[in-house]
């Protein structure tokens, strides 16, 4: 009778020893289930955070070049004496000189946006304050030359557009090939510009 009851705790033993390793095997398992699914939310969490924070820099670093054009032009955009002087049909009206400009600003935003993304400004500080400049001169256009009627002095801020653009182009460029490509555009309204001075300057 003894021996077999030593015989039925040997069996009981052996298989509570051989359950150990399954029991452990399916305990690290659901830890691991776990974990993953912990870092899987955490993650989830992650990119959401990133993805509104970079929504809202977006918003901002379009929004507030857009508002300065808007206020700009409506209280110095417009002219009378560009408006009332004969033109060919090629040449740029003002409301085509607007709408390119708030063309440039938007396209200019986002290039901007871009650099700041790929942590640009803080690498190099230049391309913030190039940016800056380009605003500044487009916004100081409109004053200078519709309000004030200094057409010279708007070749002059033409000219310095011109330059500040390449430079951005470059910097921009190098920093973000597609942040460099959007400032291209932005050419073609200075051009505009620039036709509509010497037009001033001309008549």
């Amino acid at each position: 009778m003894a021996s077999q009851q030593d015989e039925l705790k040997h069996r009981i033993t052996t298989k509570s020893q051989q359950n150990e390793p399954q029991q452990t095997e399916q305990h690290t398992k659901s830890a691991h289930d776990n974990d993953s699914k912990t870092n899987k939310n955490i993650n989830k969490s992650t990119r959401k955070q990133i993805a509104k924070r970079g929504l809202k820099s977006l918003t901002i670093a379009l929004t507030i070049p857009l508002l300065l054009t808007l206020i700009d032009i409506s209280l110095f955009g417009s002219s009378y004496q560009y408006v009332s002087m004969e033109k060919p049909f090629w040449f740029p009206r003002l409301w085509a000189l607007h709408l390119a400009c708030l063309g440039s600003s938007l396209l200019m935003g986002l290039s901007a946006w871009l650099v700041w993304a790929e942590g640009g400004f803080h690498r190099k500080p230049m391309a913030m304050l190039l940016y800056l400049s380009q605003l500044g001169l487009s916004l100081a256009w409109d004053p200078v030359v519709f309000k004030s009627g200094a057409t010279r002095i708007g070749l002059v801020l033409c000219m310095a557009l011109f330059g500040v653009l390449i430079a951005c182009f470059r910097a921009f460029k190098n920093v973000n090939p597609i942040a460099g490509d959007l400032v291209k555009p932005c050419f073609g309204w200075a051009v505009l510009l620039s036709l509509a001075n010497l037009k001033l300057v001309y008549h």
